[in-house]
């Protein structure tokens, strides 16, 4: 794939696309795609985490360990939290088909946030609001479960 068609799959991905074109194109060049057939681990249960994942072809099937799992297709980045803190993976992550992603490491998604303020703003105010939405959905949720 080209570095235009990187950006657009990027663009596709909500997270991302508050960062911009030129924010964009900086973690496209950065980026590396690896590839996958079916069977390959992406990563595993308590992995270190160092970097999110596009998926650009093919899926994953990602599991908590616990039952709760999740199919991850084209356009869906995997591992979001960790382009933005050291963490565990909280999940394993397996390719069900011959699939390709793009890997965005924390080290890159940072010098990008800060060569790029404004969009360090607008990704801090996107995260502030799904904390603000967690906060409330759990909320109520405990309501309804007292009752």
């Amino acid at each position: 794939m080209s570095i235009d068609d990187d950006v657009a799959l990027l663009e596709r991905v909500p997270t991302l696309r508050l960062l911009g074109d030129a924010s964009l194109r900086m973690l496209a060049i950065g980026s590396e795609q690896r590839d996958f057939v079916r069977g390959d681990i992406l990563f595993n249960l308590g992995d270190d985490a160092d970097a999110g994942f596009v998926v650009q072809r093919g899926a994953f099937r990602v599991d908590d360990g616990a039952g709760a799992e999740m199919i991850a297709g084209p356009g869906t980045l995997i591992g979001e939290l960790a382009l933005v803190v050291p963490m565990k993976r909280p999940s394993g992550a397996v390719a069900l088909e011959n699939s390709s992603v793009i890997r965005v490491a924390r080290s890159l998604f940072q010098r990008v946030l800060e060569s790029d303020p404004a969009a360090a703003v607008r990704l801090r105010d996107e995260f502030a609001i799904r904390s603000s939405q967690i906060a409330s959905d759990i909320l109520m949720a405990g309501s309804k479960l007292s009752t």
